[in-house]
């Protein structure tokens, strides 16, 4: 059976994807590690040395600039892509300045107060106040730590702009955002639908940034139909 290779986003473990590995619970699953370098070919590279050697592949966020790098370098081990609210463009200036605030932060401060500032980013508005949805998100984010959180984040910092390669994405592709997703808009995710040929445009109503977690039901309704279809064409 076919597969599956999920690769969370920033401060992301295994639970982002907790509704769907319970989902597709009858197939082999891969939630991989990003934590260990901070550079996205290097985690590209170690995620493909642990991976099996033909899998579907599915990236959110972070995941989702680690899964374009892996179509970049090895697309003939990928039967199919899911790329779900992120964002196919190199770091903008003003996201870098940020993320390094972010990191000097870290480094000078202490980390306990990240999580709690990037947690609005990271959800529809209307879950700004949502109490046990944040503490997953910290959960996960105190689980990943300060050392794993600067890496990720130089390694999101120096990503290069996919977009040019995007083209050349043959296998069955979807492309998934949020329609409330304020850190990869559907503007970004229809960027992307309009360069992968034949690919699925699913745009989430009520829900951010963090899909998996915030609409389990209907993101994994989605994966489902894209781990259903044969083709390509089968996938527009």
């Amino acid at each position: 059976m076919e597969a599956i290779v999920f690769i969370p986003g920033l401060l992301c473990t295994e639970i982002l994807y907790a509704p769907q590995i319970v989902a597709f619970a009858d197939r082999p699953l891969m939630v991989a590690n990003h934590r260990q370098h901070d550079t996205i070919e290097a985690i590209a590279a170690s995620i493909l040395e642990k991976a099996p050697d033909r899998f579907a592949l599915a990236g959110l966020s972070m995941g989702g600039y680690i899964a374009m790098e892996i179509m970049r370098v090895a697309p003939e081990r990928v039967t199919r892509l899911a790329l779900l609210d992120t964002n196919p463009r190199p770091d903008a200036p003003e996201q870098t300045e940020r993320r390094e605030f972010l990191i000097r932060m870290t480094e000078q401060k202490g980390f306990n107060k990240v999580p709690h500032l990037l947690y609005p980013g990271f959800v529809h508005k209307n879950r700004e106040n949502d109490e046990e949805l944040k503490s997953v998100v910290v959960e996960m984010a105190q689980e990943t730590g300060p050392e794993a959180f600067i890496r990720q984040t130089r390694a999101i910092i120096s990503r290069i702009d996919s977009r040019p390669g995007l083209s050349s994405i043959t296998c069955p592709t979807l492309v998934l955002v949020g329609e409330g997703d304020t850190l990869t808009p559907p503007e970004l995710a229809r960027e992307m639908h309009q360069l992968i040929p034949d690919s699925r445009l699913a745009v989430i109503g009520n829900c951010g940034h963090l899909s998996t977690l915030e609409a389990p039901e209907a993101v994994t309704a989605e994966l489902k139909s894209w781990m259903g279809s044969t083709n390509a064409h089968s996938a527009r």
